[in-house]
């Protein structure tokens, strides 16, 4: 059992957004320090942070600079380069380590390892070159969805084919690169299960929350999910197979597809605090940002219980294009909670902050949510 890293030590995280924010906010409440490491400028954590480092991830002597000044490493953002983890392990704990990320941060190597480890996942295809593509094709029929293998997120880097088309288009468009094609699933609904797991191998999480997206961008998650009791167990089972099987020390998400026939299938993970998971911060007895701190930092995990029916919506940029929108409209719903980014540009499509609502069902929880949001555009 390692040594505890306890309140007043610094905690720094590799990428500095949203998710940083939030981690930063309960690491301040809770004592520690706070340093963080990404490349833009005024970001949301490093408006929080006591230091902001900004460099390019492969910018190793700024790295190695960054790590010599904190106890330990998180992240809120897997695309970080190996070097730069490898790099930081030689002077502190790095959690979830660098492994962790290799996997998660790589379509292709994730699914290999879930499919390797006897996990429920889509038929899928690597796809290297044109000919890898048709071939590909061949074995899994349409309608099949194109991804990057890497750097993808919010449906970035993605093409259905619906029909047989003219594919070379389609493969360049993705810039000749490393592609993975998976088989099109039609699901009932998609589910997510965030969990913890510390240094001592204790597993904790959150039951399962149901998500809806719009545009391939997470709009609505409601908690718990309208799920059978039974599928609900299973989806923690697996969940907490996957952090055993990588050894995660920290927190991970697993997002589900749920089929028409009541299967799941893992369409992907994540090493980190989830879009999803934001409603923990009012819904839960600990929040995932909480939780992940206590992880990183090898304290015992907090209560995941949940205090009530919960629904979280997403904020994007496109409420901003009337102007800014009518804040104190949302605010005047009392069980409506706000968050903001500190996002100085709104942009279609991009997060700008969220709102959560509690509830004494699922389905009230929703309806709040959804009206505060609905009020912010009122004159």
């Amino acid at each position: 059992m390692s040594t505890p890293i306890l309140p007043g030590a610094t905690v720094g995280i590799l990428g500095n957004g949203q998710l940083g924010r939030m981690l930063a906010l309960a690491a301040r409440r809770m004592g520690y320090r706070v340093h963080c490491f990404g490349p833009d400028h005024d970001s949301p954590a490093g408006q929080l942070a006591d230091q902001a480092v900004c460099a390019q991830y492969d910018d190793l002597d700024a790295v190695r600079t960054f790590v010599q000044q904190v106890d330990v490493v998180t992240f809120e953002f897997e695309n970080v380069s190996a070097a730069a983890t490898a790099l930081a392990a030689e002077y502190v704990p790095v959690r979830p380590d660098g492994r962790v990320l290799d996997i998660t941060q790589h379509r292709l190597r994730e699914k290999n390892f879930l499919r390797q480890a006897g996990f429920p996942v889509t038929p899928f295809h690597p796809v290297h070159s044109l000919a890898e593509l048709e071939n590909g094709l061949g074995h899994i029929g349409y309608p099949a969805v194109l991804k990057t293998a890497g750097f993808g997120y919010d449906g970035k880097g993605q093409h259905k084919l619906s029909r047989p088309v003219d594919l070379e288009p389609v493969f360049h468009a993705l810039g000749d690169q490393e592609a993975i094609l998976e088989a099109w699933v039609a699901f009932e609904r998609e589910v997510s299960v965030v969990a913890a797991r510390g240094v001592d191998g204790t597993f904790v999480h959150y039951g399962v929350i149901e998500n809806i997206h719009h545009n391939h961008i997470l709009d609505l998650s409601l908690a718990p999910a309208r799920l059978a009791p039974e599928l609900a167990a299973a989806a923690i089972d697996i969940a907490r197979d996957v952090l055993e099987q990588l050894d995660v020390v920290g927190i991970l998400c697993v997002e589900f597809f749920v089929t028409s026939d009541q299967r799941l299938l893992i369409n992907e993970l994540a090493p980190r605090p989830h879009n999803s998971g934001h409603l923990t911060i009012e819904a839960a007895t600990t929040s995932q940002f909480e939780q992940q701190l206590r992880a990183v930092c090898g304290l015992p995990l907090g209560g995941t219980e949940l205090l009530q029916p919960a629904a979280m919506c997403n904020l994007l940029g496109d409420r901003w294009e009337g102007g800014e929108p009518n804040w104190a409209a949302a605010c005047a719903f009392p069980e409506v909670k706000l968050h903001l980014y500190g996002k100085q540009r709104a942009r279609p499509g991009r997060k700008m902050g969220h709102l959560t609502s509690l509830g004494s069902t699922p389905e009230a929880a929703i309806e709040r949510v959804l009206a505060a949001r609905n009020a912010l555009n009122s004159c």
